[in-house]
Formats: C-alpha cells, sequence, structure tokens
C-alpha cells in the first residue's frame, strides 16, 4: 500500500486536488465504463513506456535517492483534470493522473507528453530542491523580523510568506527544465513531443504574470521546439 506526501503541489502542471484519493495502479486500470475501455488500454500502454525511459533516465543521474517509478489513476469521477508528481512516504516517485486528464488528452502523444513533464519533476529533484528553497526563504524571512524586534506572531508569518516566495522563486525555471527532459524522456519512449505539446493550445495561459507558478504557454512551447530541433525532430 503506497501513502503519498502531497508536496509541493505547485510546482507542477496542475495543482494537486485536496481531497482523498483514490488510487489504481496504471497497469491494474482498465476503466470504470464500457467506453473507458480503449483509454484505459492506451494509458497502460503509455505508462509503460514512459515508465521504462523515466527510470532510465533517472539511474542516469545521481540527483535522486529512488527510480522506482509508480503511475496511477485518481478513480474520483469528481476530480478535476489534473496530473502531478509527488512521493510516496518510502520517497518513491508518483505520478497520478484524474480520470478526467486522462479523457482531456486527445492523442497518446499529449499524454505521454504531459506524463514525461511530471516524470522530469522526480529526475530533476525538484521536489527537494523547492523544499530548500522554501526553508532558505522562511529563514531569511523570520531572521528580518527578529532584527527588527519583532514578535513571535510576526516571526512567524514572515516564515510563512518566506518560504511562499522561496518556492516560487524558481518555480517557473522548474517548469521549463521539466518541459526540456520532459521532451526527451517522450521522444526516446517512441512519442512525438511536437504533437504532445499541442495540448498547451487549450490549457489557460498564464501570462508573465509575477511570482506565478508556471511561465507563460509560449516560452514552454519554445522550450520544446528547441528541444526538439536538437533531437532531429522538425514541426
Amino acid at each position: 500500500m503506497h501513502r503519498f506526501a502531497l508536496l509541493m503541489s505547485a510546482v507542477f502542471l496542475a495543482a494537486c486536488s485536496t481531497g482523498e484519493l483514490r488510487l489504481v495502479p496504471a497497469e491494474d486500470w482498465r476503466g470504470l465504463k464500457p467506453d473507458e475501455a480503449a483509454s484505459a488500454a492506451s494509458f497502460r500502454e503509455v505508462s509503460r513506456k514512459i515508465g521504462q525511459e523515466a527510470r532510465a533516465q533517472c539511474k542516469r543521474s545521481d540527483r535522486t535517492e529512488s527510480c522506482d517509478f509508480g503511475i496511477f489513476v485518481d478513480l474520483d469521477p469528481a476530480a478535476p483534470a489534473n496530473a502531478f508528481q509527488t512521493l510516496d512516504d518510502q520517497k518513491r516517485p508518483a505520478i497520478i493522473f484524474t480520470r478526467s486528464m486522462i479523457e482531456s488528452t486527445r492523442n497518446t502523444d499529449e499524454l505521454a507528453f504531459v506524463m514525461g513533464h511530471e516524470a522530469a519533476h522526480h529526475v530533476l529533484n525538484h521536489i527537494a530542491r523547492q523544499s530548500k528553497n522554501a526553508s532558505i526563504g522562511a529563514a531569511k524571512f523570520g531572521e528580518a523580523e527578529r532584527i527588527r524586534g519583532k514578535g513571535d506572531a510576526a516571526v512567524e508569518r514572515a516564515q510563512k510568506l518566506g518560504a511562499k516566495v522561496g518556492v516560487q522563486a524558481y518555480v517557473q525555471d522548474f517548469e521549463l527544465e521539466a518541459d526540456q527532459l520532459g521532451t526527451i524522456i517522450t521522444f526516446n519512449a517512441g512519442y512525438n513531443p511536437l504533437v504532445g505539446a499541442k495540448y498547451f493550445d487549450r490549457i489557460p495561459d498564464p501570462g508573465d504574470s509575477f511570482l506565478g507558478t508556471h511561465p507563460p504557454n509560449a516560452e514552454r512551447v519554445q522550450i520544446v521546439l528547441e528541444t526538439s530541433r536538437k533531437l532531429g525532430l522538425s514541426p
């Protein structure tokens, strides 16, 4: 039985929902309705290929402790379209898709691209790096309030703000890093990241907002294009 710590969810492609997760491993999911059978079969195949390539990329990196990827489906029919990477209680990486997220993709290339992006977050050790950034931000903001002679309550508020700023300061860079490596994972797994990145055409564009959690879609597409060209792909 896997138990999950849903950490630093703002880092990932979609913010994780807060309800209780109802998970089934990708290899066991057969769909709950007759019309889900085909998408469930595609999801299992994409999960197998992306999982294999993600493990290979992870083992070539010295950034993470575990490369034992698990890929799961959240069975909650009310959960919004969402995919994210997290860790279980033994620090093993997990990628979780809601059913509506699977349904929102139009082909296996899009599904593989989203999954490759989430896998890249773990290979790049983003959860640990974001935790470190949060700790540094909290310490700096808290210390500044102490120097000003503020009480414990003010220091605690400053620490919470500092942790948030510490996380968000690099979150857009981490998203672009995951887009780059995710493109490679997608390609090496046998899918076309240029087709997969069409998914960006259908999600809201966050624009160039201050301390936003995601970079503009145009920047993300550009990273995919540049990385794909290096892999020998052209639009």
